[in-house]
């Protein structure tokens, strides 16, 4: 159950729907609360939503559990970042990159923190005490709460102001030093044990440091002494010989590409066995081979490479990106493995956990291909002419006892095992006429003369619809294109007649006023009419159409300023008497 919800995180993370991939996270660690790798790509979906303060409750969770995991760190020094704690961020990546010196999302992480850090920063309020700040945080409640002694004072009215007056005001914190409390709140924010002192002052004794409401007078710092100059280390024998090894691994690697762009496989796999066989801590000579496997077509090989990369990678803390390119590798390495839609299926879930290592526009356009090539699968696969004439067949019957919703469900699930017969679009198009659901049917009857221009009944169907909708002038074209194809349709006849009939019903202003708005709004909408209208020539034919007898007649000499006059007393913008 978690490896389920995990990977629909994971897949929500990388379509960038992070409030999704919170949901599925969470249900995840339900399943498995012990699982670092849970908070860890929470704590990355909080911070994409600039939800710092989440983003590192998770990052801390991440490394308590796994405090050897760099990639920890990493999230730990993000959350700081964004929280706007420098210092502590740029100790978080120096931690992760302790554990993993060449990991470049930490190297990149900690050279944002310092870039942050050398901006000059606004000095505090005049008057300011220096612990005003830890009275802001998000976990002041908490530590006040889970602290025995300070946990008796939140029952205290009077205490509960002083702490409200120092977050609306932290000037105001010098005024309550002298309550014993207050000393002793400051020990627990700052995780340092107090104790009561003679004069019934709280003071500091775990820490070098004193926390005193009068500072002491500054003592003189002695001048650094200069330091001695050390002596040279000599490099032991042991030493030597791994760097020589190391040396030969890369020239091995560096052959081994070599014979890859030259296409000599063989020899490139000879080069990369040779490099991981003087250095196994390198994932790239696993990684390189996996490239040319996948080059030969040995996708197997290929794969058992990524997997074993992936696998040293975790155990070395090997950087997040040569993990994220081996995961890449075999997932493009199951695509072409795939040979029906569920084979896709672990191909897309790897490219997703690559993607949660390091965000790659290679691997999403990867994903998404996957995606891509499943679906159309699955559509092939739900293929069956038989099944689908049969729906149809079922969907006719229907239609005849007038039980129209029933008999669109058979006509849809006819088009989804055949979605290139025409014939099941028209008798669709034909039932969404009788439900008065107009575009769909308009859309149906558009893809049945899509499939077949020569089926004569998707323009009959078109027709009908756009009669219904009043768009005659469209419906007449319609009812014209089909007749060119069997000019002895009746059907088709029969829609000329109505809407020339219809138009000139327009023409001699025989319509009420309400439908001529009607039609005229509808008109005003559509593209054609409103590109006629804004030439500048048809402005001005109308213009003398008004004022200017004579010219007119010389316009409408013109097929193309006729035909374009016919449009707009189609669709009741104009009239002419």
């Amino acid at each position: 159950m978690a490896d389920a919800a995990k990977a629909e995180g994971n897949k929500a993370f990388s379509a960038g729907r992070f409030d999704d991939a919170i949901l599925h996270f969470s249900k995840a660690i339900e399943f498995a609360p012990d699982n670092h790798i849970l908070y860890s790509n929470r704590s990355a979906a909080y911070a994409s939503l600039q939800r710092y303060d989440a983003a590192l409750a998770d990052a801390r969770k991440t490394v308590e559990i796994k405090p050897d995991w760099a990639k920890g760190y990493s999230r730990l020094g993000a959350a700081h970042l964004g929280l706007g704690d420098v210092d502590q961020a740029v100790a978080a990546y120096e931690k992760g990159l302790e554990l993993d010196p060449a990991s470049d999302a930490l190297k990149s992480g900690l050279a944002d923190a310092r870039a942050a850090m050398a901006k000059p920063r606004v000095p505090p309020p005049q008057g300011a005490s220096p612990f005003s700040k830890i009275f802001q945080g998000p976990e002041l409640w908490t530590k006040l709460t889970a602290d025995p002694t300070t946990r008796g004072y939140l029952q205290q009215p009077d205490f509960l102001n002083m702490i409200r007056d120092i977050q609306r005001n932290p000037n105001n914190l010098n005024m309550h030093l002298s309550d014993p409390r207050m000393m002793q709140v400051i020990g627990v924010l700052l995780n340092v044990k107090m104790r009561e002192s003679t004069d019934g002052m709280a003071s500091e004794t775990s820490e070098p440091e004193q926390v005193k409401s009068h500072p002491e007078p500054a003592k003189k710092v002695p001048e650094p002494e200069p330091e001695q100059q050390s002596e040279p280390m000599e490099v032991s024998d042991e030493a030597k010989e791994t760097k020589q090894i190391k040396a030969e691994a890369q020239k091995a690697k560096e052959a081994g590409n070599a014979a890859y762009k030259k296409k000599d496989f063989e020899t490139a796999i000879q080069h990369y066995t040779r490099a991981m066989e003087l250095d196994d801590c390198d994932i790239s000579y696993l990684t390189n081979r996996a490239a040319v496997y996948l080059e030969m077509g040995k996708f197997e090989e290929c794969i058992k490479d990524c997997d074993k990369a992936v696998e040293r990678g975790r155990e070395l803390h090997s950087d997040f990106k040569m993990i994220a390119r081996a995961l890449t590798r075999k997932g493009t390495a199951l695509t072409k493995l795939a040979k029906n839609s569920k084979d896709y299926e672990p191909a897309i879930e790897t490219f997703q956990k690559a993607l949660t290592e390091h965000r790659n526009p290679d691997t999403l356009k990867k994903l998404n291909e996957a995606e891509r090539a499943k679906k159309e699968l699955e559509q092939e696969e739900y293929f069956n002419t038989e099944l689908a004439d049969e729906e149809r067949e079922k969907g006719n019957e229907l239609f005849k006892q007038q039980k129209y919703p029933e008999a669109v469900k058979h006509y849809t699930e006819a088009i989804k095992r055949n979605p290139k017969d025409p014939k099941v679009y028209s008798n669709r198009a034909a039932c969404y006429t009788k439900l008065g659901a107009l575009p769909e049917g308009l859309k149906d009857a558009e893809k049945c003369i899509e499939l077949d221009p020569s089926f004569s009944k998707g323009y009959t169907r078109k027709g009908a619809i756009q009669f219904f909708m009043k768009e005659y002038d469209k419906a007449l074209e319609t009812y014209q294109e089909g007749l060119k194809l069997d000019s002895s349709n009746q059907e088709l006849l029969d829609g000329v007649r109505r809407c020339v009939q219809q138009i000139n019903k327009t023409n001699r202003g025989e319509i009420s006023p309400e439908e001529l708005q009607e039609r005229q709004a509808k008109a005003m909408q559509d593209p054609e009419i409103q590109n006629i209208l804004t030439d500048p020539v048809m402005r001005q034919v109308l213009i003398d159409l008004q004022e200017n007898p004579k010219a007119a007649q010389d316009h409408l000499k013109n097929p193309q300023v006729m035909q374009k006059i016919q449009k707009l007393m189609a669709a009741g913008v104009v009239q002419m008497r």
